[in-house]
């Protein structure tokens, strides 16, 4: 039976895809299709409105049409699915449902289609995320890794980046001083439980905004009492390193 009420409308003009407001639909409403969020069904939205402000285009708002009513047993159906997808495919995409975000590995030192007569500096990137909040706490390209957990700012710093710091490591990148610190910390709390890094480097820059993300490092992971070696290091403005040291 539909009924005229408020419900979300997305303009697909303007939707670039980016599944930020995904997550913040706590009925699982939203999904990404195609490159474009769409409305799963009609009665699973209750037109509240959680997810107007996450979206960076103004692609979303509440309109008032005839929709079917919201049904809360369908919400938690909906759910449910949602639970059981994750669970049998938990790597598969992040929750933002941006297609950037799916789970790769593959070789380092050679860009794919990239020529023969390439610059030496070649990339030593492994895997994609390299975003903190991105990165999957189960993600196969953590398993038996050397963790660098790196400060945005300083990878602008460092000329040498790939060889000096990257290379033989998996990286996860944040700014402790803009991004979710609590988020940050509970991530590498999860990947440090379930015991299958060998280690945790973490690389900021001498200013004090970056310094929180040695600090939320250091309490993920004690969380767990892992017996994880730990090694922080301080960068210049110029890329130079100014401390290097080992957290016991």
């Amino acid at each position: 039976m539909k009924i005229k009420r408020k419900i979300i409308h997305i303009d697909e003009e303007l939707c670039d895809g980016c599944g930020q407001c995904v997550p913040s639909c706590a009925e699982g409403t939203l999904e990404i299709v195609n490159g474009k969020v769409k409305v799963v069904s009609d009665n699973l939205c209750d037109g509240l409105g959680a997810c107007l402000g996450e979206c960076p285009t103004g692609a979303l708002k509440i309109e008032e049409r005839e929709a079917e009513e919201f049904d809360e047993v369908a919400v938690e159906e909906r759910l449910t699915e949602l639970e059981t997808r994750k669970q049998d495919s938990p790597t598969e995409v992040m929750a933002c449902g941006c297609p950037s975000s799916q789970i790769m590995s593959f070789d380092a030192g050679k860009a794919a289609g990239a020529a023969d007569t390439a610059p030496t500096a070649t990339s030593e990137l492994t895997h994609w995320p390299v975003k903190i909040r991105l990165v999957p706490a189960d993600a196969p390209f953590l398993k038996d890794a050397d963790v660098l957990v790196l400060a945005d700012c300083a990878a602008t710093a460092c000329s040498n980046l790939h060889q000096n710091l990257i290379k033989g490591r998996v990286v996860m990148m944040g700014c402790p001083k803009f991004d979710d610190t609590q988020l940050y910390q509970d991530k590498i709390e999860q990947i440090c439980a379930r015991g299958d890094i060998r280690s945790l480097t973490t690389v900021i820059m001498e200013v004090p905004c970056c310094s929180g993300l040695h600090g939320l490092v250091r309490k993920a992971r004690g969380s767990f009492g892992a017996n994880i070696p730990l090694e922080e290091i301080v960068i210049d403005r110029r890329g130079d390193v100014i401390e290097k040291k080992v957290v016991p």
